[in-house]
């Protein structure tokens, strides 16, 4: 569990942009659409289009660093996506067992700490052990958190949290009555860092797919048509152009906003 007192106001305007640039999201969170759609556009099978999409990653990973992204958050596996083809699922596994072993060093380089959230419960003994002595090889990098989510859900991760809190009334640690949104906040994923400002989805597909459905509650939204493994920094930079043209308002209107900034 965090303390209390690192835990950000969820819906306060003080989650706004404070970077150098002010169309930059202190938190970008990416939903990785368009692999396959890739592959087939390239007359490729569908595991080079994941494998295009690790590169595109990387490349994002670095331009977020450079821009001053503070922390970034990709949608690599979600809880729904066991469904998928036996022989695609297993590709995935093995491209994230690649890239892991890979990209430690670079994350070093650009002093980016690595974290995964969902259940990796699921996965094989060999790659849990190499998240894990992934996560604490970078725990010390200040510069970006990285934040993978791997068979995760956002119903799940609201569950998940909500049992944590029933435990503790069940155990006498806590009144049913003290529950509130901030403790909430607390417990669900990433709930020590700023909230998504920004969550991109490539390809053009509007919907979140149970994606950080608690931590997204006042997320700008942008759904480009690019496929993801086309996705480089032209089309990041217009992404946090598109941002920065929006007014946050939080729930108050745009007088009060205006006023504010005056």
């Amino acid at each position: 569990m965090i303390p209390k007192s690192s835990a950000p106001d969820i819906i306060s305007s003080d989650n706004a942009s404070t970077n150098i640039e002010a169309n930059i999201p202190r938190h970008l969170a990416i939903i990785m659409d368009g692999n396959n759609r890739w592959a087939k556009q390239h007359g490729l099978e569908g595991n080079l289009g994941h494998k295009q999409g690790a590169k595109a990653v990387r490349d994002t990973v670095e331009n977020c660093v450079q821009a001053g992204v503070e922390v970034l958050t990709v949608y690599a596996f979600s809880s729904e996506n066991w469904r998928r083809p036996e022989n695609e699922v297993n590709a995935l596994m093995e491209i994230f067992l690649e890239s892991l072993t890979a990209e430690v060093p670079m994350l070093h380089e650009h002093n980016i700490r690595l974290r995964f959230i969902g259940d990796i419960s699921a996965f094989s003994p060999i790659l849990r052990e190499k998240m894990q002595q992934s996560v604490e090889d970078t725990k010390n990098n200040s510069r970006m958190t990285f934040a993978v989510a791997v068979n995760y859900g956002g119903q799940w991760d609201i569950a998940n949290a909500a049992r944590v809190l029933a435990e503790k009334v069940e155990a006498g640690e806590l009144n049913a009555s003290e529950i509130t949104p901030e403790l909430m906040q607390r417990h669900v994923s990433l709930g020590d860092l700023p909230p998504p400002d920004l969550c991109i989805r490539t390809s053009n597909e509007q919907r979140i797919s149970n994606f950080m459905l608690w931590q997204m509650a006042y997320t700008e939204f942008y759904f480009p048509e690019i496929l993801w493994p086309d996705f480089n920094n032209d089309a990041l930079q217009e992404a946090f152009r598109e941002y920065g043209s929006r007014q946050r308002r939080f729930g108050r209107t745009s007088e009060q906003i205006e006023e504010a900034e005056g």
